[in-house]
């Protein structure tokens, strides 16, 4: 999984009833483009992430 800064993350839920997430990727921190990232989610809140088979980048 391979990203740049702009792009969206989007992180689907795994349980029945649990929305899907998704923010912005603020930061790459992995080598070409890998993993982890600084995303600033649509709540408003950001994060660290190491996305997993759920996640999915959609480029800007």
């Amino acid at each position: 999984m391979n990203a740049t800064v702009g792009d969206r993350l989007l992180v689907h839920g795994n349980a029945v009833g649990e929305r899907d997430r998704g923010g912005v990727i603020i930061e790459v921190q992995g080598p070409d483009g890998g993993p982890p990232y600084s995303v600033r989610f649509d709540d408003g809140h950001t994060g660290l992430v190491f996305p997993g088979p759920d996640a999915v980048i959609v480029p800007h």
